[in-house]
């Protein structure tokens, strides 16, 4: 098959894929038409026009290479990622976590692109997908309708979304620091005499089964139609949590364990952990705190958590549908469609779960492009990279078990336990697997350069 590629590359959607896509391509000197519909037609998540912004946290998660999101964020280093690049450029501290200021962090992606004359923004609502040239579709989980239809048409399939939730945000003024403290989970990541990158809200155990009920017998936003969707386990609503069993939060975003109070030793019951969204510190968002109670119900249940008694909310948590196709059935181990390979689909909406992991699949439908445009095969990494093995559960995957994923080791090749008769640690066998998939992605660039 002969594919037309005389026309400017199409890319739909100037998140974090379809940003981190132009950027690729125009750096190669190919020229790019970036679609994006916000501000004139908003999302129920996204407050600004801007490119690349954050809707769900302000956190890239670990960064470091015992963490497979670590050895992803290292792997888009070693590929020129703008959007790692940018979240360098305004991290703020959040112990071994890469968190950024979410305001500079799409501000400053926007003036990237911007600047990059061979990308031209064409601002609006895409409602059909172009006939002509290559098209990437990186239009995210919060699709529009119009567009959602043309993609359900295109690929067959229907029932193409599942709920996601995002948590508050705080003023950090309004908290009361008598009862919270800065402290950061085993103090990991913590010069001697520093507080800590998260400030905690400790309960004791009547409190904790107080909240906790609250939680339950809240009043939740109904979303007719859409009952029997799932949610995604990593944005799991805190009270869906709670109807899981009492103890559910406890063993998951309120866990207390390495925060015991850094002056009284105290032990809590219950901790919920507050993190900078902001590089000021003015903000704080509620760590593993997304919700679908009703504003209403939100200010009364979260005021119960101690600290938090007078707290002003800048931003309410939500619920959205979130929108991904069935990748293994419709797209090939270089992103494209099967059935019509002009088109590659990139970014959360493939089945990829996070901010870096949609960037990630960005950054590779950007050199796929590259490479069509230049009249050669995709160049796909290897299956040992964070990269390949990502791309190897979007193709790979069981269409029956095909369910949105974050990167994890479970997707890499297993490391050797022993080292002659010594048995490795957990650590040091997830560094070996990244130290063998940054040595195999180098191999893989330098053939390509």
């Amino acid at each position: 098959m002969t594919t037309d590629t005389s026309s400017t590359i199409h890319i739909i959607g100037a998140g974090l894929a379809g940003s981190e896509a132009a950027w690729q391509l125009a750096k190669r000197g190919i020229k790019v038409r970036l679609y994006e519909m916000r501000p004139s037609v908003m999302t129920p998540a996204h407050q600004t026009g801007n490119c690349a912004e954050l809707v769900c946290s302000n956190t890239f998660r670990a960064d470091h290479l015992e963490n497979a999101v670590g050895l992803l964020h290292e792997e888009m280093r070693r590929m020129d990622s703008l959007i790692m690049a940018c979240g360098d450029a305004v991290r703020i501290p959040a112990g071994t976590a890469l968190a950024v200021d979410r305001e500079q962090f799409s501000a400053l992606v926007t003036q990237k692109l911007r600047d990059e004359p061979l990308i031209e923004f064409v601002a609006g609502e895409v409602t059909s997908i172009p006939s002509d040239g290559l098209v990437l579709i990186a239009s995210g989980p919060l699709t529009s309708d119009a567009l959602y239809t043309q993609i359900k048409e295109l690929t067959g399939e229907d029932r193409l979304c599942f709920f996601d939730a995002i948590a508050p945000v705080l003023d950090a003024e309004s908290i009361n620091m008598d009862v919270c403290y800065w402290k950061n989970r085993y103090d990991k990541n913590v010069e001697e005499g520093e507080g800590g990158d998260y400030l905690n809200c400790p309960m004791d155990k009547t409190q904790y089964q107080a909240f906790i009920q609250a939680l339950v017998t809240a009043e939740k936003v109904a979303f007719k139609g859409f009952e029997d969707i799932p949610f995604f386990d990593g944005c799991m609503p805190i009270e869906e949590m709670a109807e899981r069993g009492e103890d559910t939060p406890r063993f998951g975003p309120m866990k207390p364990v390495g925060l015991d109070h850094p002056e009284t030793g105290e032990k809590a019951y219950a901790v919920v952990q507050l993190r900078r969204d902001n590089r000021m510190g003015s903000l704080l968002n509620m760590v593993g705190f997304q919700t679908k109670m009703t504003y209403g119900e939100q200010k009364r249940v979260f005021s119960m958590i101690p600290g938090l008694e007078n707290a002003e909310f800048f931003r309410l948590g939500s619920l959205h549908r979130n929108t991904f196709i069935k990748s293994p059935a419709l797209l090939d181990a270089s992103l494209r469609l099967k059935k019509e390979p002009r088109i590659l689909f990139a970014g959360q909406i493939t089945g990829v779960e996070g901010y870096v992991e949609s960037a990630a699949m960005g950054l590779m439908a950007g050199r796929f492009l590259a490479d069509i445009v230049a009249g050669k095969a995709p160049d796909v990494p290897p299956s040992d990279t964070a990269h390949g093995a990502l791309l190897g559960h979007i193709s790979g995957t069981r269409v029956a078990d095909f369910q949105p994923m974050n990167i994890n080791f479970g997707l890499l090749p297993s490391a050797k336990k022993r080292e002659g008769k010594r048995r490795l640690s957990r650590s040091e066998r997830r560094r070996s697997v990244s130290d063998a998939a940054l040595d195999s992605l180098q191999c893989w660039l330098n053939k390509a350069s």
